[in-house]
């Protein structure tokens, strides 16, 4: 374990072991857009449908349990990041306050997390492109994004910057444009409409009428939707100015994404009855329709592509900076330190989309066995590494008051209660998933492939102790 913080961070990013330094050049506008882009995806846009059935109106409440979940384990991560920035983020943050073994376990975790939901991504962005040109099969637009997207993360990480500033500024248009119709036909303004009232959210069972019972069941469905936003601290570490990108990039997004996501919510329930959503129909799409919008479905098709698209990048992005990371301390192969010439960690980045091949071709061969088992191994990952942060938050905290209280640029809210509290409601979702008949099987296989690595890590550890 580390006893004593690193030495303040440089102005460019740190070198790597073989003086091979990764090239700074994301700036402050890709960090901000990456950060209010990161989780808006296809778990919003079509997967929400999935939680308006389980909670109704309520749905508006499971949203704001679950976002202000993740702004807590944003603003932890963002205190950490800020003191002390690294592109392995939480997982050299597990390590300096628990140990190798935490570093370890979190940080492959993560990675293969990554890997198999790129997969997932895609497999989806394929299908929806293979529906517009059905003369082209669907592997071979997978083929086709996974190239692309391998190039641009080779090449320069502002490539990977300016992907990510055009895909998450689409998206974002995107919410706001459709908050803007949303309260335009709320209000009675669009044509053809009257005023919608609160009719919608008091009707067909009222505001709850599933109870408090559906709306923690909305909460396992949308929670993780918000899984994505670690990728703005693993990313500052390679911008000009890591300490005051990822302060500002966190300030700006935790708020403003709890507003797209409960705005949304508020604005689907409000303009039409909870009943009326379609399943398997996104209720963006829905909305549009009620209210006169032309060619919603297709409208909404290229925004959830371009969302695909923008978590496959941030994947691919975050996954090779992980795994770079953890080969810099020692926990991955030290081959993948080789850095390439623009300062992109090319083997690192190969590995990842390598990997990523594997899990895409299970998935399009075995979607329903093979890749739906590794699927599950990773479902529930998200919150352990959420329980990590909190956990080396509350032993890090401490230490950089005591140390260089300086560093404190951005400080996590009612410390250390706060901490403690989220801390709870991490293991009260746990628990939760474990009395879900439907969120069970996915829980027990991510603590099977926890408790896998965590073995491993201890085994290491037992090894490095010996010598």
């Amino acid at each position: 374990m580390h006893d004593r913080l690193p030495a303040p961070p440089p102005a460019t990013p740190a070198a790597s072991p073989s003086g091979e330094p990764l090239a700074g050049g994301l700036k402050q506008r890709h960090l901000t857009m990456l950060g209010l882009g990161g989780v808006i995806g296809a778990g919003l846009f079509v997967g929400s449908g999935a939680g308006i059935a389980l909670a109704g109106p309520g749905i508006v409440v499971s949203y704001l349990i679950a976002g202000v979940l993740a702004m807590c384990v944003m603003r932890m991560l963002g205190e950490m990041s800020t003191a002390m920035p690294a592109s392995g983020s939480f997982s050299v943050h597990a390590e300096r306050a628990l140990g190798r073994w935490a570093g370890f376990s979190v940080g492959w975790l993560y990675w293969f997390l990554l890997v198999v939901v790129l997969a997932v991504e895609a497999t989806g962005a394929a299908q929806i492109a293979n529906g517009w040109l059905p003369s082209v099969p669907q592997w071979a637009w997978v083929l086709v994004f996974m190239v692309v997207f391998t190039g641009a993360n080779l090449a320069a990480v502002k490539n990977f910057g300016e992907f990510e500033f055009y895909f998450a500024a689409l998206k974002v248009f995107a919410i706001v444009a459709f908050l803007v119709l949303g309260l335009l036909a709320i209000f009675g303004v669009l044509p053809d409409t009257s005023p919608a009232g609160l009719a919608h959210l008091t009707g067909q069972g009222g505001f709850l009428p599933n109870g408090w019972q559906g709306v923690t069941s909305g909460v396992l469905a949308v929670i993780f939707a918000f899984g994505g936003l670690e990728v703005v601290t693993i990313a500052a570490a390679e911008s000009d100015d890591p300490v005051r990108s990822v302060a500002r990039a966190v300030r700006s997004a935790v708020f403003r994404i709890l507003f797209f996501y409960v705005g949304s919510m508020a604005v689907i329930v409000t303009v039409l009855p909870w009943t009326a959503q379609k399943a398997g129909l996104s209720p963006y799409v829905t909305v549009l329709d009620a209210i006169g919008i032309p060619s919603a479905g297709q409208i909404m098709n290229i925004v959830v592509f371009v969302a695909l698209l923008s978590a496959l990048n941030a994947n691919l992005y975050g996954s090779s900076r992980m795994v770079f990371s953890l080969a810099e301390r020692g926990e991955a192969p030290k081959a993948l330190l080789k850095v390439g010439g623009a300062g992109v960690p090319r083997r690192a980045v190969l590995a990842s989309v390598a990997f990523g091949f594997v899990s895409v071709l299970l998935n399009l061969k075995w979607p329903d066995t093979v890749f739906l088992y590794m699927l599950n191994a990773v479902g529930a990952v998200l919150l352990f590494v959420w329980a990590m942060i909190a956990v080396s938050q509350l032993r890090l905290r401490p230490r950089i008051e005591r140390e260089a209280p300086e560093r404190l640029v951005l400080r996590m809210w009612l410390f250390p209660g706060l901490t403690w509290v989220t801390l709870a409601a991490i293991a009260t979702v746990f628990v939760l998933m474990l009395t879900d008949d439907a969120a069970r099987p996915q829980l027990l296989w991510s603590l099977g492939a926890t408790a896998l690595v965590l073995a491993v890590a201890g085994v290491r550890e037992l090894r490095a102790r010996r010598v």
